[in-house]
């Protein structure tokens, strides 16, 4: 699927059809259990995690779930979560560290929820606590980008020691249409504007904001993603049994420094 263009990616990243969070979770994961609540306000449902099993390995599994129709979307927020969504992930991953299970991550969102309760309720410190915890979390983080990596509310989900991403996923600091808005007060160069931001795989392989990619089948994850289950499921117990290796301190220095070396990376060039 070499010859799409940055659009049909973002086309293909929000297509109802794609296989959820929960997808990837049912079949790549010999069990699940879902736990629930952030423990200061409530469940927030467009976040679902748990305990599983790869391949006997017991790892916490961490996913933004979108729905099918307008009901799922309505009950799973359209993949936005709030506050309480990422502070049920904070929870997750602290529960991991304190008893030395992987975290893997599945990220698919627009971004954070916007709305005034949001904010209200701390939506930019819950994210940034995020950011802070997996930047020292003594435990190997995974996160796979497999639909849209939208901005903050995606990077609250992606600071990982391995980043895989969908081939038709996208990733980037906000929508083609905003980018369009902002830059040149016109969403309708939307397609303009997904070329300039490298909001694909490809791009972002290049710049080492993410470290591999995942291929898709012709036609998209919609005709057969059975053989994409797989891949990662192999990919991933292959990388936690490498990662899991590692000292402590070995694991998060090497985070600290793949991280300071793509800033250096990004800015000169």
């Amino acid at each position: 699927m070499a010859n799409l263009t940055a659009w049909q990616r973002v086309e293909l990243a929000r297509s109802p059809k794609r296989p959820t969070s929960l997808d990837y979770i049912n079949n790549i994961f010999d069990e699940f259990i879902e736990l629930h609540g952030d423990r200061y306000y409530g469940d927030d449902k467009s976040i679902v995690g748990g305990l599983g099993l790869l391949n006997g390995i017991p790892v916490t599994v961490i996913g933004q779930q979108k729905g099918r129709n307008v009901e799922e979307n309505i009950l799973r927020n359209f993949g936005m979560p709030n506050p309480e969504g990422y502070r049920k992930v904070h929870r997750l991953m602290k529960q991991a560290e304190k008893f030395n299970r992987p975290v893997i991550h599945f990220v698919d969102t627009p971004g954070a929820y916007p709305g005034i309760g949001a904010e209200e309720r701390g939506q930019g410190e819950a994210i940034a606590q995020n950011l802070m915890t997996m930047s020292t979390l003594k435990t190997p983080i995974i996160t796979c980008v497999i639909g849209e990596g939208g901005s903050g509310g995606a990077l609250a989900q992606a600071i990982a020691d391995k980043v895989y991403m969908l081939e038709n996923a996208i990733y980037s600091i906000l929508s083609p249409e905003g980018f369009a808005t902002i830059l040149w007060k016109d969403a309708t160069r939307k397609k303009e504007a997904a070329e300039m931001m490298k909001v694909t795989a490809a791009d972002l392989l290049k710049l080492d904001v993410i470290d591999q990619v995942v291929e898709e089948p012709e036609g998209g994850l919609e005709v057969d993603d059975e053989d994409v289950f797989n891949t990662l499921k192999e990919n991933l117990h292959q990388d936690i049994l490498r990662l899991s290796k590692l000292s402590k301190n070995k694991l998060t220095d090497l985070r600290y420094k793949k991280y300071r070396e793509m800033g250096r990376y990004n800015d000169s060039n």
